[in-house]
C-alpha cells in the first residue's frame, strides 16, 4: 500500500504545485495583460484547471495523511516529537492550509470570473463598467491568494523534500 500512496502523493503533488506555480506566475499575468482576449482563455480553461488542481490537492493531502498514519505506527503524537515527524507535519500543515485557501478563495473567484466571461461572451462586446470593476477586484483577490498558495506549497514541498534526512 505504501508504494501506491507514495506514487499518488508525489505525482499528484507535483501536478498540484506545478499547476499553481504555472498559473500564478505565468498564466494569470499573461491573461491579465491580454485584456478581453484573456477572458476567452479563462472561460475555456478556468473551470477545468480549478477542478484538476482541486482533485490533485485532495488526493495529495489525503495520501499524505494516510502515509503519516502508516509511518507513525498509528501514534502520530509520538512520531511528531521526532524532527522528521515535525518537519513532515509542518509540510503537511502548510499544504492543508494551501488547500483551504484554494477552496475558500481561489476556486470561487476563478468560477465567478469564468461566469462573468461567459456572460460577456454571450452578450458580445466588452464587459459593462460593473463587470469590469468586479473582474478587476476578482483578479486582484485571486492574484494575492494565488501567490500565498504558491508560497505555502513551495514551503510544504521543501519540508517534504528534506524531512526524512533530518534527525
Amino acid at each position: 500500500m505504501v508504494p501506491i500512496l507514495r506514487l499518488v502523493h508525489i505525482v499528484f503533488g507535483v501536478f498540484w504545485v506545478g499547476s499553481v506555480l504555472f498559473a500564478t506566475f505565468l498564466l494569470m499575468p499573461s491573461i491579465r495583460r491580454s485584456g478581453p482576449a484573456g477572458m476567452a482563455v479563462m472561460k475555456d480553461l478556468g473551470r477545468r484547471v480549478s477542478l484538476f488542481m482541486m482533485v490533485s490537492a485532495i488526493l495529495t493531502v489525503g495520501a499524505g495523511i494516510w502515509l503519516m498514519m502508516i509511518f507513525s505506527g498509528g501514534a502520530p503524537q509520538v512520531w511528531m516529537r521526532s524532527t522528521p515527524g515535525r518537519t513532515f507535519g509542518i509540510g503537511g500543515g502548510l499544504a492543508i492550509l494551501a488547500l483551504i485557501v484554494g477552496m475558500v478563495v481561489n476556486a470561487p473567484a476563478a468560477n465567478r470570473m469564468s461566469a462573468i466571461g461567459a456572460t460577456v461572451a454571450k452578450r458580445g462586446g466588452p464587459p459593462t463598467a460593473e463587470e469590469a470593476a468586479e473582474l478587476e477586484r476578482l483578479q486582484s483577490r485571486l492574484g494575492v491568494a494565488s501567490v500565498a498558495v504558491a508560497l505555502l506549497l513551495l514551503l510544504a514541498t521543501a519540508a517534504m523534500a528534506v524531512a526524512r534526512y533530518w534527525t
